[in-house]
């Protein structure tokens, strides 16, 4: 991550205009205090405080992997997870008939005639739902946000805020949200999860362009990762060499990729798998 460099009259006032700068909290950064004032002739401060600070990494560079390159669709959106289709039992052909067959296969087609009844209303909620709009959606995640902040006493307010015309956005505001956001965002990714899993069991329609953001955690992460990679991308276009990133989170990944998109000269693609999946900065003709 690229570091700022920061000198104030102290440690505490040099932090927080880092911080600023990097638009994000003490948790998600890194400090490190380059020089302190000193204690002169009766008792007066000499000198400045110099901190250098960058937004702390995900996690350790991965070694690159180039025999396993491949082209992202995280460009044009999220990342999604194939959804596991369920097995269905192999029929078993060549089977003898029993003796009493003649009275199982009775049974059995009555049998799947029930289960044919029973059937039809799921299929019906599933048409049904296939015309459920995202708003709608949205609602059923911000009835659920609202009693879950009630439930742990959080005095806050839940906004549904359109970000494009395919992605809403769930905005908790109010006070002392810290515990909701937790380090670097995993708690906040978390309750997403959750919430997105609260609207799935209502409706079949896919529930991935509904994000839940807390006192604007997204939104600073978001302007601190463009500032930052786009003095990346200004390296790879200088050297003419890749540049592989830290292993990010999807939604981290999508910033960069949308960030990069709008830059001349650079491509990105991701590499890795799961939790390592990372993004690389590729030279464009």
């Amino acid at each position: 991550m690229e570091w700022v460099e920061v000198t104030a009259a102290n440690i505490e006032q040099a932090t927080e205009s880092a911080l600023r700068q990097l638009g994000v909290d003490a948790d998600d950064a890194e400090v490190i205090v380059v020089s302190e004032p000193t204690k002169g002739l009766f008792g007066r401060m000499r000198g400045e405080a110099r901190v250098k600070a960058r937004v702390r990494p995900a996690g350790p560079r991965p070694k690159r992997n180039r025999n396993r390159r491949e082209r992202t669709s995280e460009r044009s959106g999220g990342e999604q997870r194939p959804q596991q289709q369920k097995k269905e039992k192999p029929e078993v052909k060549g089977e003898k008939p029993r003796a009493n067959a003649g009275k199982q296969g009775r049974g059995n087609n009555s049998g799947r005639s029930q289960q044919s009844g029973e059937r039809r209303p799921k299929q019906e909620e599933r048409e049904m739902a296939d015309g459920i709009t995202l708003e709608e959606q949205a609602k059923v995640g911000q009835e659920f946000l609202k009693g879950l902040l009630d439930a742990y006493g959080y005095e806050a307010s839940v906004e549904i805020r359109k970000l494009d015309d395919e992605t809403l956005e769930l905005a908790v505001t109010g006070e002392e949200l810290g515990l909701l956001v937790g380090p670097r965002g995993t708690t906040l990714a978390a309750l997403q999860d959750i919430t997105r899993t609260v609207v799935q069991a209502k409706f079949t329609a896919r529930t991935d362009r509904i994000l839940v953001d807390v006192a604007q955690y997204r939104e600073r992460r978001v302007v601190a990762l463009r500032r930052w990679i786009a003095g990346i991308a200004d390296e790879v276009k200088t050297s003419g060499e890749e540049r592989a990133l830290e292993p990010m989170s999807p939604a981290d990944r999508k910033v960069i990729h949308d960030a990069v998109n709008e830059i001349e000269g650079v491509e990105t693609r991701s590499e890795g798998e799961d939790a390592r999946r990372y993004v690389v900065l590729v030279p464009s003709d």
